[in-house]
């Protein structure tokens, strides 16, 4: 293969790398704003390039030039082959890797359009150049079936991620999250490849697809299980599964609003789909039998108890909450516990309804993180009082956030619904002697747990009087239309959620 070849295979990457550097010229050139809390009043006088119209200039051009470079991307994406190989799995393109690249480019694309209105477009340059590389690096995760590779796409999105979450230099709370990010995170990815080394010692490859054929033909050794189980952890703190979440409420409510929405979604989605090639492609036949009983020598009992914790603590912890932020984060952890359902159990039907709840998840989270971000600005705050009499102020975001807060909760006919009722029945079907049926009982048992802290974020925007006299937000027509349109595609997948559900099924090997 020549280098033209590998460059149009990659071109989706390239163009992504290309924007990104695009972004920070674009920034540099156009003026940077200024950082008020840290900058004297004499550096103010002499900075006479970084008003407010020239910052909102240079986040206008940054703005449009990363969305510009996106949809350029995702253009190459539809145009690439079905499918391709490249340095034995480092770089794969199938259907499915393909679909799901699309996916962290669109959840990208909106995150984009919600940094506008936020207090990283001071610096619009630089921050969407991280946002585009930790882009970059969810690519890197999608495409490719080879442990270094995604051990490489793992540091590279969060090195990225941990730099949005510390980007607010003005409030303190940011950079406490980003430090506990980046500890929680490090200490994720040593498990991983102390993890990776293990199964490298064990099968002498790290391509998955080469180390699930060496597990079909060999027993499988001590040191074996222990490189699964590490690896499995390492990845339990990337979807923030109980017990090691313990960064996430701190990195949700601290760092920018929309560094969040894109950790909490972007990060998620590439994160389980990673997690499923691994445990169904690479550790797939540990546990080849049907039967529950057999399945204890394998990683399906961790993966369940992940599942099962998570479940409890996320939506316990998530009803002593006063804060939307905070809420959102022990909610994502009881989110990553239904999600592992798919995951525990196995096969087709599993794999498809853990990525079609993923990405509808995704989704809403982004659009809920976008009305907190509004909210913010004119308020100052995210608590619960931030939010009440939204409705008389924003008819439009408290009617958005009613259906991004319904989903959650799995209230028809919402995606949120759909993608509960796919991965519950998959569980039932898929639980010999309905060995997963516990599991399902105690997820919708935790699903109604969480319609009351849903509701009271509801009965705040609708029913409480608001506690400022800020009459009506100012809603431009682009925070509108990102907001409507996640909204609008949030009912759109529930009403008709044949429209994903046929491509993934499609997608899924």
């Amino acid at each position: 293969m020549n280098y033209l070849e590998l460059l149009k295979l990659a071109s989706p990457e390239v163009i992504v790398v290309i924007t990104a550097l695009a972004v920070l010229t674009a920034g540099l050139t156009s003026g940077r704003g200024t950082i008020g809390a840290a900058v004297s009043a004499a550096k103010l006088k002499a900075s006479a390039g970084d008003t407010p119209a020239t910052t909102a200039t240079a986040s206008a051009i940054c703005s449009a030039v990363a969305a510009l470079g996106l949809v350029v991307a995702v253009g190459a994406l539809l145009i690439l082959p079905q499918h391709a190989t490249l340095f034995g799995g480092m770089l794969v393109i199938t259907p499915l890797n393909s679909l799901f690249k699309i996916i962290c480019l669109a959840l990208a694309f909106f995150t984009v359009l919600l940094a506008r209105s936020d207090r990283a477009s001071r610096n619009p340059g630089e921050y969407l150049a991280i946002l585009l590389l930790a882009t970059i690096g969810l690519m890197l995760l999608v495409g490719s079936e080879e442990f270094l590779m995604i051990f490489i796409g793992l540091e590279l999105t969060g090195l990225s991620l941990y730099v949005m979450a510390a980007f607010d230099k003005t409030d303190m709370r940011s950079a406490e999250a980003g430090l506990k990010y980046f500890l929680f995170g490090s200490t994720a990815s040593a498990f991983t490849l102390f993890g990776i080394s293990f199964i490298y010692g064990m099968s002498g490859t790290t391509g998955l697809a080469a180390i699930g054929q060496k597990l079909t033909t060999e027993s499988v050794q001590p040191l074996l299980a222990v490189g699964i189980v590490m690896t499995l952890i390492g990845f339990a703190f990337k979807i923030a599964a109980a017990p090691f979440h313990l960064w996430a409420p701190d990195a949700y409510q601290g760092a920018p609003v929309p560094s969040a929405a894109f950790i909490a979604s972007g990060s998620k989605v590439a994160s389980f789909v990673v997690l499923g090639k691994i445990v169904l492609v690479g550790f797939g036949p540990v546990h080849g039998s049907a039967d529950w009983h057999a399945m204890v020598a394998g990683w399906m009992p961790v993966l369940a108890a992940l599942a099962a914790l998570s479940i409890v603590v996320g939506n316990l912890v998530a009803l002593a909450q006063s804060n939307v932020r905070r809420l959102l984060a022990y909610s994502a952890v009881a989110h990553a516990g239904y999600t592992l359902l798919g995951l525990v159990a196995g096969g087709r039907d599993g794999f498809s309804a853990t990525l079609f709840y993923t990405t509808v998840y995704a989704i809403t989270l982004v659009g809920a993180f976008g009305v907190v971000a509004l909210v913010r600005r004119e308020t100052g705050g995210d608590d619960f009082s931030n939010f009440s009499g939204l409705s008389s102020r924003s008819p439009l975001l408290a009617g958005c956030m009613a259906i991004f807060m319904l989903s959650l909760a799995g209230m028809p006919p919402l995606a949120g619904f759909f993608g509960k009722f796919y991965l519950f029945s998959a569980a039932v079907r898929a639980g010999g002697n309905h060995g997963l049926l516990w599991l399902v009982a105690l997820a919708l048992f935790g699903s109604l747990i969480s319609l009351y802290y849903y509701l009271i974020i509801l009965k705040v925007i609708f029913m409480d009087e608001p506690a400022t006299e800020i009459s009506t937000f100012k809603v431009d027509w682009l925070q509108k239309f990102t907001v409507g349109a996640l909204a609008l595609a949030v009912l759109l997948l529930g009403v008709m959620p044949e429209i994903l559900v046929a491509r993934v099924i499609a997608a899924v090997p």
